[in-house]
């Protein structure tokens, strides 16, 4: 069977309350933030005078860009992006459910996009209204190919969604602008934040003209061939100012171009810039079976999951590029962890199942999705966190420059904020990431209660998956086939469980897992499954070589990573500990972390003496008094909703 279409529909109550908080709250605030509308404090995502956090001006930078009004250019050269992936939220929110007063804010913005684009198909508001001179001149900093990634990402959504004829003939018409410029035919050129092979590839699966994917191809490839390639076009640039300071001083690891990819095999550089690359890599690797940069991303892969990723699912361990750093270096307090990387991890797991039936690629998506994706928004749909912290202290934040970075609340909006609209875009397509296709098997990676079409040429499956996961690991596939062909459905089996059962029709299966999938070949009529994981709190230890968690675990339960907050447990978080045998409870709850299963456990707090007055002591004095407490934990993605306090993933362990 090839060429299988799906079609998914969310009814996991779960998930249906994200997409809801995505349509009803995420798209209109962001409106709002996009035409500076409304009282919104704007905060930077650290303490840098430099970041722009006056106002969004976005949509404005198009009114002026296009003509309609006068005036100058505000915000990051890349504000253009903020636009883009709230239109292709937006897209995705209408492909749920028309709602013709967003489509309508949407077509205008369609068209106001298209009325900023100039004559040749250049789309670039800041080049446009303040420098054009400069336009694919500066390219280590412009985000010109960034921005336009984005674009062609919203456009070929927005086209899906709602058969709008503008904005795909505005995308096509800045990749040509891009491959004349830029192509092989063109001036040698990349960008310095990998993007726009992602918006160029979204283009050539919705359009099928392959000079799309060649242009995605010929932009990866070139990547890191030239490492002389920024500092020469510094050389003749025309610009007096920096388009973002800082940047020339940067190795060219930070931008992925220290090696040609292909010889690339380590997690280096600006997180998000990486797993962006990876994304489109792994997506043109399946498109055109290119088998070498195919391993290239498995190489990198496994030294992203196996040596520098938090066990959130968090990339980034410095401030310092909001980048990678070296392997097992993950610190709770200092780490990065940005929104976006998390975002992009998810969209890599996607796209690498396309090509290898891994289920570590689920899990990890799994992961990414469950806590540090989640933890982006504030359930309110209204506050964002930039960076992901596995610790916090409050004082740090306020006192600590090095710490700036680690919020202890979600801010309304961010200076820089590519995580708002990117988190609405991905929570709003998360049907899309339930199952991957290919060929004629089915892989169920994403467990949540939905109503599932394949359709072919051959014939038709439908999925009916019946669950309240994660709460339970119960699992009921109801599948009915028409048609005399080959299909086989992978069930995921997540490295988190130690117990799984399989029954197909009442009968116990005897299947077992291929690289973390069971496959069934299903017969034509009415299929009955249920897939049975044990779900309970496990305490989960780092590798030895991770200096910050040495004598501390974390605590999960299934696929959600669980902290302690100090709303719960009291302030000097650091002077608690887990016991030996905690004795775990579990407790179903609905309060100001919505419904949540809560954990708790016997454990000790270390008491400070009431005559302490040295600030330091002999050993020999005494050993300090602990007493003990039963902690409570909850889902790490609810922190933050109930004010400033302390939170930590990690524990001591007795």
């Amino acid at each position: 069977m090839e060429e299988m279409k799906i079609q998914n529909r969310i009814t996991d109550t779960f998930w249906m309350n994200y997409r809801k908080l995505v349509r009803r709250e995420m798209i209109p605030y962001q409106w709002k933030v996009l035409n500076d509308e409304g009282e919104i404090r704007i905060e930077p995502e650290r303490n840098d005078p430099g970041i722009p956090a006056e106002k969004s001006h976005a949509l404005e930078n198009f009114r002026i860009a296009a003509g309609i009004h006068e005036g100058h250019h505000y915000g990051w050269v890349f504000q253009d992006s903020d636009v883009y992936k709230w239109l292709e939220a937006a897209a995705y929110a209408l492909a749920e459910e028309m709602d013709e007063e967003l489509k309508e804010k949407a077509d205008r913005v369609v068209d106001l996009i298209a009325e900023a684009q100039e004559e040749d198909g250049y789309l670039g508001t800041y080049f446009t209204i303040e420098e054009p001179e400069r336009k694919f001149k500066s390219l280590q900093n412009s985000h010109e190919l960034y921005c336009a990634g984005h674009f062609m990402e919203a456009a070929a959504a927005y086209y899906q969604a709602t058969g709008n004829a503008k904005v795909l003939e505005t995308a096509e018409k800045l990749a040509d602008c891009i491959e004349r410029a830029l192509g092989p035919a063109g001036s040698f050129g990349y960008d310095g934040h990998e993007e726009v092979e992602i918006g160029l590839m979204k283009l050539y699966h919705l359009t099928g003209k392959e000079r799309y994917l060649n242009l995605a191809r010929h932009f990866l490839l070139i990547r890191g061939t030239d490492q002389d390639f920024f500092g020469e076009q510094k050389k003749t640039d025309p610009g007096k100012k920096p388009l973002i300071r800082g940047m020339d001083q940067l190795p060219r690891s930070y931008f992925q171009a220290h090696l040609p990819v292909l010889q690339q095999s380590s997690a280096e550089g600006h997180a998000v810039r990486l797993v962006y690359l990876l994304t489109a890599m792994a997506d043109a690797a399946a498109a055109s079976r290119d088998e070498a940069l195919l391993n290239s991303c498995r190489k990198i892969w496994d030294n992203i999951t196996k040596k520098r990723m938090f066990i959130t699912g968090g990339i980034g361990s410095t401030v310092h590029g909001e980048a990678f750093t070296f392997d097992y270096d993950l610190p709770n307090d200092t780490m990065y962890c940005e929104t976006c990387a998390s975002v992009g991890l998810v969209f890599l797991a996607r796209q690498m199942l396309r090509s290898d039936a891994r289920g570590e690629y689920g899990d990890v998506m799994e992961r990414a999705l469950y806590n540090t994706v989640l933890s982006g928004t504030a359930l309110d749909g209204k506050h964002f966190f930039y960076v992901n912290p596995l610790e916090v202290n409050p004082a740090s934040y306020k006192y600590d420059p090095g710490k700036s970075h680690v919020k202890p609340v979600r801010p309304e909006w961010l200076g820089c904020a590519c995580c708002p609209p990117n988190l609405a875009r991905l929570l709003a397509s998360v049907d899309q990431y339930i199952y991957s296709v290919n060929g004629s098997t089915c892989l169920a990676v994403l467990y949540m209660k939905s109503e599932t079409r394949i359709s072919g040429p051959e014939g038709e499956v439908w999925i009916r998956q019946e669950t309240d996961y994660p709460k339970s690991g119960e699992i009921a596939f109801s599948v009915r086939k028409t048609g005399d062909f080959d299909f086989q459905l992978g069930l995921r089996i997540p490295a988190w469980t130690d117990q799984a059962e399989l029954r197909v029709n009442g009968q116990l299966s005897s299947g077992k897992a291929q690289d973390g999938f069971v496959y069934l070949r299903i017969p034509e009529g009415e299929t009955e499954i249920l897939l049975s994981l044990s779900i309970r709190p496990i305490l989960w230890r780092a590798d030895p070589r991770v200096r910050a968690d040495i004598g501390k675990a974390a605590l999960a339960r299934g696929p959600i990573v669980y902290c302690l907050e100090e709303r719960d447990n009291g302030k000097d978080l650091h002077l608690v500990s887990l016991d030996r045998e905690p004795d775990f409870e579990e407790k179903e709850e609905e309060g100001l972390l919505g419904r949540i299963i809560s954990i708790s456990a016997k454990g000790k707090r270390i008491q400070i003496p009431e005559n302490a007055g040295d600030l330091y002591s002999p050993v020999e004095s005494g050993t300090l008094e602990k007493k003990p407490v039963r902690l409570h934990f909850i889902p790490y993605y609810t922190w933050a909703n109930r004010g400033s306090n302390e939170m930590t993933v990690y524990v001591r362990t007795e």
